[in-house]
C-alpha cells in the first residue's frame, strides 16, 4: 500500500531561501510545468493502530486563539449558518461559531425578512436578492450589538471580516471587543499588492487590535509560514471545497483538502520548531461526514470549520438553505444557494444518537470511535496516525450499498 505521510521539517527558512535564490537567477532554461498529485477526503483512509482504547477515554478538546474548546469544531462565518442565537447554541455545546460582520446581521436590525425572501426564491433570484441586500451599508453599532448578544449568552464571541474591510472596521471591532477576530477571504497572503499606497499589513493590524486573530484561507507551505510570521493566532486551510462555494468552477483554483491540510500542518510544525510558538490550523470546508472530519484531523488539523452540515440544523437561520460568503459579490459571484433542508438538530449532528448510516450525524461520536480505533487519546495523538492513499476505500466490497436507491 502507498503511504501518505507528512514531510519532515526543513532547516528553518530553507525552502523560502531556496525559492528566493531561484527567482533571483538572471536567466533560466525553459522548464516543462509538472503536476503534483493531491488528495481529497475520498482518496485516503486512516490506518487502524496497534493499540486501541475505549472511545469514552479520548479527549477531543482543542485550544484556538486562547480559547479552550471542548469539541474541535467551528461553525463557518456564513449568513445561513451563524447568527447570535446560533453562536450561543454552538458555544453551549463546546464549539465556537464565527459571525460574518459583512453579512446580513450587521446590515439590518432584523434580517428575518431578507432570510425569508431568500428561502422562498429560486436559485437565480436568490443571488440577486442577496446582491441587493449587501448594498445596504454595514453599521458600526450593529457590530457592537451582535458581539454583545453573543457574550450575554455566555459563548465565545468570534467575528469575521474580509481583508479589504479589515482596516475600515478595525475601530468598531476593537470597541466591540470580541474574543476572537477572523480575517478571511478566498485566498489570503502576507504579501498583497494593490493600488493602495499602504494596503493591509497583518502584523500591524494584529498589534493594533490586541485580539487573537485567525487568518485564512490558504493551502500551501510557504504562504502558511509567511502568515505565521505575521503573528496570527491560527490559520484557516481550504480554497473552494465548501458545498456552496463555486470558486473552483469560476476561478479554477484550489487544492484538495487532505493535501492542503498536510502542507499547512507541515508549515505549522516547522514554524514551531523554529520559534517555539504553536499556531493551530483549521481545515475549513468540504467536510460532510464523520469520516471526513476524522481525516482532516489525521492530516494535521487542530480543528475543523463546517458550514453546510450546520446549515441543515433546525437551529440555523438559513431556513434549510445555505450560501457562501462570496455569493453576493456584485460583479463575480463565487457561490450558489443550495438546499440542504432542515433534517437534524445541533445535538444530533454533534452528539447523536442517530439512525443515519451515512456518517452525517453524531460527528463527535465518530471522532471518539476513530480515535479509539487508532489508539489516540488526544487530537495531537490523532495527528500522528498513519494515513494511506486509497481511492477504492468507499467502493471496495460495497456493491450492495452502491445499488441502494
Amino acid at each position: 500500500m502507498t503511504t501518505l505521510t507528512q514531510r519532515e521539517p526543513l532547516t528553518p527558512g530553507q525552502e523560502l531561501v531556496q525559492g528566493a535564490y531561484d527567482s533571483a537567477l538572471p536567466s533560466q532554461p525553459p522548464r516543462r510545468k509538472t503536476l503534483q498529485e493531491a488528495y481529497g477526503f475520498d482518496d485516503v483512509a486512516i490506518v487502524p493502530g496497534v493499540v486501541t482504547i475505549n472511545p469514552e477515554l479520548t479527549d477531543v478538546s482543542t485550544t484556538l486563539a486562547g480559547q479552550h474548546l471542548e469539541i474541535p469544531i467551528l461553525a463557518a462565518a456564513m449568513d445561513a449558518v451563524v447568527d447570535p442565537h446560533f453562536a450561543i447554541d454552538v458555544g453551549r455545546r463546546g464549539g465556537m461559531a464565527v459571525l460574518n460582520l459583512e453579512g446580513l446581521q450587521c446590515r439590518f436590525d432584523d434580517p428575518a425578512e431578507i432570510l425569508e425572501e431568500v428561502a422562498a426564491s429560486d436559485t437565480e433570484t436568490a443571488t440577486e436578492i442577496l446582491q441587493r441586500a449587501y448594498t445596504t451599508p454595514i453599521r458600526d453599532e450593529l457590530i457592537g450589538l451582535r458581539v454583545q448578544e453573543i457574550k450575554d449568552g455566555g459563548a465565545t464571541s468570534a467575528v469575521s471580516i474580509t481583508p479589504p474591510n479589515a482596516k475600515r472596521y478595525a475601530r468598531a471591532v476593537k470597541e466591540a471587543a470580541p474574543d476572537v477576530f477572523v480575517v478571511q477571504s478566498t485566498v489570503t497572503t502576507a504579501r498583497h499588492f494593490s493600488r493602495s499606497q499602504r494596503g493591509l499589513i497583518l502584523r500591524e493590524l494584529i498589534a493594533e487590535m490586541q485580539i487573537p486573530t485567525l487568518v485564512g484561507n490558504t493551502v500551501g507551505f510557504d504562504a502558511s509560514l509567511e502568515l505565521m510570521d505575521e503573528g496570527i493566532a491560527g490559520l484557516l486551510v481550504g480554497v473552494g471545497p465548501g458545498a456552496a462555494c463555486t470558486s473552483r468552477e469560476v476561478l479554477g483554483i484550489g487544492v484538495p483538502q487532505v493535501s492542503a491540510t498536510i502542507e499547512c500542518a507541515y508549515a505549522r510544525d516547522a514554524y514551531f520548531e523554529r520559534t517555539g510558538r504553536y499556531v493551530p490550523i483549521i481545515t475549513d470546508g468540504g467536510i460532510r461526514t464523520g469520516g471526513d472530519f476524522c481525516k482532516a484531523l489525521v492530516a494535521g488539523a487542530d480543528a475543523v470549520m463546517i458550514g453546510s452540515p450546520f446549515a441543515g440544523t433546525v437551529e440555523a437561520p438559513g431556513r434549510g438553505f445555505h450560501w457562501g460568503m462570496a455569493t453576493p459579490h456584485a460583479e463575480l459571484p463565487r457561490g450558489v444557494r443550495v438546499h440542504v433542508g432542515q433534517h437534524t438538530s445541533l445535538d444530533r449532528l454533534l452528539f447523536g444518537p442517530t439512525s443515519r448510516t451515512d456518517g452525517t450525524e453524531n460527528l463527535i461520536g465518530a471522532l471518539r470511535t476513530c480515535m479509539g480505533s487508532v489508539g489516540a487519546e488526544t487530537i495531537r495523538d490523532l495527528q500522528r496516525t498513519e494515513m494511506v492513499i486509497a481511492p477504492a476505500i468507499k467502493t471496495e466490497g460495497k456493491r450492495y450499498q452502491m445499488m441502494r436507491d
